[in-house]
């Protein structure tokens, strides 16, 4: 349930929560109903009251006992018992239902207009009779007195069909071209249509003859109005005799008296819609209901003053007022048809009489107003206060037994008063040694289970730079960068992934790692420069270039600062020895790669004689060589393939005797020639991969004494 107030009057949305799928079986509803909050306080007043699609059409029957919707897709009509809270029946027909009436007290007997130009009757076991009319139909009355059955449409023809007869009769002929509505006055019979081009026509049902005509167009255009266009009679309802309403396509409703040609109030929605429906409710106030597809307006019959809107999230296609209560229907552009509940409008119907006092319970649960910018005391606390002279000034506002008081003025009287009291103080003591206690704590580092000494690392990078403040810009910006690796999301696998583990036992490795380390000890240095100058600040007298004085200092102190200037201005020699680590790095490399070398011609040469099995299915032939079978061939070929043979394996070629000789013949090598010259190759390409190349080197011009230096 929603409950929304316009115009200081409470509306209740009844159709306002979430809706349950059909497919969900009771069981799964009810769990739903535990666990989600919103369907638990949902109020659904009637089971399954909404449509596949979109509903079209809603009536309330005569007797107030049943509910009829129509709706698409597929096209169906459905019936609720209002005394159960539940659908009564379904069907489903062949075309969508433009508009329907109840001819009985009940839904034993309705027509059905569809647009398809079919009128469709049905009893209460389900389709009576159904029947063609020329035209497209858009609206029909039923005439209880004479039983016919007014149907008007995309013609100037009104249709008369006698339902005591089963039989049209002659039709009414207008000067419109097209009927958009029609009505009949339940006090007098008089039938009136409304037209394509403003007018409302009219007809005495007993003699068959037009009575009047009203240009509702003219009349719909004032100084109060916003018009654009040619207005189209949309809606007709009567209220009583004399009162009827009627609303144009451009968003005007004109309320005539029909003893005068001119309306009597015009009434604009300024939203362009075409009304839809007009309605009247005079139960506890002379109330007109105007409906286009945005908004529902109720709004004062004598003088046009607007009573209460009520907008809907879709577009709105059918109201319907229940009659003698303050509720409401509406078939929308959605699946939910709404349902509206009005308690000023009057009371529930009686068959959810339940809902005054569900309403009056949610009136009474409503707390009164306490400010928040203002602060209850009573006189006693006044007086506490010191504020005992303010009673009757507008500083305090009376209200039962005290005075409400500014709440800014309360605190700044609380604080003078009473500054701090002691259990606020011994709460912040306590608060106070707690904190401190859990900073003297000792905090366990986790470490990752890849690159632990790398995490390590960075975790003393992140501590030094919470260490030191001063340090500058560019160094402090690449220890915060690099410490914030850790947390980093695309640095994860670096600390998860086991491909990315370090090996220290790589080439790439060892050259780099004096590079590394180097860079890692001038790193430290620039810290604890950075500490030792965050800790101390020069004295008056000294230079800016020595800004620390020895005397003041200890031995030990004076000769750590010595040493960290006699470091920072020998540089030249830590390249120097950076240059000698990363050649005696080569060395080792070398020195390793040799012996791995070595140590794989000594396991070729230990290796013993190899065993050979014979295959399965062959026969062992003696140790004869394979050139033995080919001789034999030869031997048992004929003449003619020994010497085509002999041909093919000749080394010598004779060219003609015109030209010159050419012969070409290959030498057998021995075996062991072979492989003195593959070691060799092999020997060569292993130091050419470790010969280092001098191109950095570049040799400079020579002097005067005839000697170039590098």
């Amino acid at each position: 349930m929603l409950i929304q107030s316009s115009n200081n009057v409470k509306i209740y949305n009844l159709s306002a929560g979430k809706s349950l799928p059909e497919w969900l079986s009771d069981r799964k509803k009810r769990a739903l109903q535990s666990k989600d909050l919103d369907v638990r306080r949902r109020v659904e007043l009637i089971q399954d009251f909404d449509m596949p699609g979109v509903s079209t059409s809603i009536k309330v029957s005569k007797d107030g006992k049943y509910i009829m919707a129509t709706g698409i897709y597929k096209p169906r009509v459905r019936c609720y018992e209002v005394a159960n809270l539940s659908m009564k029946f379904e069907r489903c027909m062949d075309a969508e239902v433009i508009k329907f009436e109840m001819l009985s007290e009940d839904y034993s007997k309705v027509v059905f207009l569809q647009c398809d130009r079919f009128v469709e009757f049905h009893a209460q076991y389900g389709r009576y009779y159904r029947t063609r009319i020329p035209k497209f139909g858009r609206d029909l009355k039923y005439h209880f007195q004479s039983c016919n059955l007014y149907i008007v449409g995309t013609g100037p023809d009104v249709y008369r069909l006698n339902l005591e007869e089963g039989r049209f009769l002659n039709s009414f002929q207008t000067e419109a071209t097209t009927l958009n509505v029609c009505d009949i006055n339940p006090f007098h019979q008089l039938f009136v249509c409304g037209s394509k081009e403003g007018k409302i026509e009219a007809w005495d049902p007993r003699a068959r003859n037009r009575v009047g005509v009203l240009d509702c167009a003219l009349h719909s255009v004032t100084s109060e109005t916003q018009v654009t266009g040619v207005p189209q009679v949309t809606a007709v309802k009567f209220r009583d005799a004399l009162t009827m309403g009627v609303g144009t396509s451009t968003g005007q409703i004109l309320l005539y008296d029909l003893r005068s040609n001119r309306p009597t109030k015009v009434k604009d929605h300024r939203y362009g819609l075409p009304i839809k429906t007009v309605d009247f409710h005079h139960l506890n106030h002379d109330l007109v209901a105007s409906m286009d597809s945005r908004i529902v307006r109720l709004w004062d019959r004598n003088t046009g003053e607007p009573y209460v809107s009520v907008e809907a999230t879709s577009d709105l296609n059918d109201l319907c007022l229940v009659p003698n209560s303050g509720m409401m229907f509406m078939a929308t552009e959605d699946k939910k048809m709404l349902t509206y509940y009005i308690p000023n409008l009057g009371p529930a119907p009686r068959w959810c009489s339940f809902l005054d006092s569900l309403t009056e319970e949610l009136e009474e649960g409503e707390t009164a107003a306490v400010y928040d910018d203002y602060k209850f005391l009573t006189v006693d606390e006044l007086h506490d206060l010191g504020f005992g002279h303010l009673i009757g000034t507008n500083l305090l506002r009376a209200y039962m037994h005290g005075y409400f008081i500014d709440m800014r003025l309360y605190r700044k009287a609380k604080s003078i008063v009473e500054p701090l009291s002691l259990t606020r103080y011994k709460q912040n003591k306590v608060k106070e040694t707690i904190d401190q206690q859990r900073s003297s704590r000792v905090q366990l580092q986790k470490l990752p289970a890849v690159n632990r000494e790398l995490a390590l690392k960075l975790m003393e990078d992140s501590k030094a730079v919470d260490d030191a403040d001063a340090i500058g810009k560019k160094s402090g910006a690449k220890l915060l960068m690099s410490s914030n690796i850790l947390n980093d999301s695309r640095f994860k696998d670096l600390f998860v992934n086991p491909n990315f583990q370090i090996d220290k036992s790589s080439e790439e490795f060892r050259l780099l790692n004096p590079a590394v380390s180097r860079l890692d000890k001038i790193r430290e240095k620039r810290i604890k420069k950075a500490l030792i100058e965050d800790q101390f600040e020069p004295v008056e007298g000294t230079s800016a270039e020595n800004p620390l004085n020895d005397d003041e200092f200890s031995d030990s102190e004076r000769k750590g600062r010595k040493r960290t200037i006699s470091t920072d201005s020998s540089s030249d020699s830590d390249d120097a020895s950076l240059r000698n680590e990363i050649k005696q790095q080569h060395k080792i490399i070398r020195e390793e790669k040799f012996q791995q070398r070595k140590l794989e011609r000594q396991q070729e040469k230990l290796e013993g004689p190899k065993f050979m099995a014979l295959k399965p299915g062959q026969k062992f032939q003696g140790f004869r060589s394979s050139s033995d079978q080919p001789k034999k061939k030869l031997a048992k070929a004929s003449l003619g393939e020994r010497i085509h043979l002999e041909e093919d394996v000749d080394k010598v070629k004779l060219a003609p005797s015109a030209g010159s000789r050419e012969m070409t013949f290959t030498l057998p090598q021995s075996e062991r020639v072979t492989k003195a010259r593959e070691q060799a190759e092999k020997h060569h390409e292993e130091r050419r991969k470790i010969i280092r190349s001098a191109n950095h080197l570049r040799t400079r011009g020579r002097g005067r004494g005839g000697r170039g230096r590098f």
